[in-house]
């Protein structure tokens, strides 16, 4: 079943973003209260909603979720080329976007990057260190959260982490913005879009849910990583989503004065 979809034009209010949403048990999560101050508007691609490909449709900004399937899987997930065809245009044309895990994947794919399934370093599960590379000084998105981090002293901030595909070549024209000790690409930057593998996302039931699908992953130790550095988890993610909330504003503010 497909569902049609229409313009979602910029008007002056609330700004509104488009999530599509990938798999019933990867949603928006605690993004849903952080994103506070734009209209929220989630295409369900799993369940046959059409994910537009002309980046106009998709409002002031785009979020892409993660999921259990590969970014290639395009048998299993028939909704992924265009999904990736509407990452490119986005990015190309200034839609402030962020894509997560699976949409990191997507995007670094769109662009001409080069994605390993299964690689062999195996599942990243639970909580990881992200190491902010220089090129992260002054980021629009993620920024911020290295000003922190040296602030107190560190390189790093934790996230939640859940996969096992990766990204080993960026796309060209790409900024690296962090890694982790188990794998380099964590976050990088293309046009107006950003990438990141981790789950800024995911509260700990989310990430213990996921935890708890996969026999190769200790769901207590994932549980108590979280519960010992939560605090930090969840201000890490907030900060994103705040930052992101004030792109798509920053955004659709420039765009109308040239109009």
């Amino acid at each position: 079943m497909t569902f049609e979809t229409a313009p979602v034009p910029s008007t002056p209010g609330p700004r509104v973003v488009t999530v599509v949403q990938q798999d019933a048990h990867v949603p928006l999560d605690m993004f849903e209260e952080w994103l506070d101050g734009v209209e929220l508007r989630t295409i369900h691609s799993y369940a046959g909603e059409m994910v537009p490909v002309d980046p106009a449709e998709v409002g002031d900004g785009l979020i892409v979720l993660g999921g259990e399937m590969s970014a290639v899987d395009d048998v299993v997930a028939p909704w992924l080329p265009a999904t990736r065809a509407l990452l490119a245009a986005a990015s190309a044309s200034g839609v402030p976007t962020l894509a997560i895990c699976l949409g990191a994947q997507m995007l670094a794919l769109a662009r001409g990057g080069r994605l390993q399934v299964a690689a062999p370093p195996g599942i990243e599960a639970g909580v990881i260190d992200v190491q902010w590379r220089p090129e992260a000084v002054g980021d629009a998105l993620l920024g911020g959260l290295l000003d922190l981090a040296v602030a107190e002293e560190r390189r790093s901030t934790p996230m939640p982490s859940m996969h096992s595909d990766a990204v080993v070549d960026l796309p060209r024209g790409a900024t690296w913005l962090a890694s982790s000790a188990m794998y380099p690409y964590q976050a990088f930057r293309i046009g107006s879009a950003w990438g990141v593998q981790f789950h800024p996302e995911a509260g700990t039931e989310l990430l213990s849910a996921w935890a708890n699908e996969d026999d190769d992953v200790d769901a207590a130790e994932v549980r108590d990583a979280y519960a010992s550095r939560a605090d930090q988890l969840t201000d890490a993610g907030r900060r994103i989503a705040e930052a992101f909330v004030s792109l798509v504003n920053e955004s659709a503010v420039t765009d109308a004065a040239l109009v």
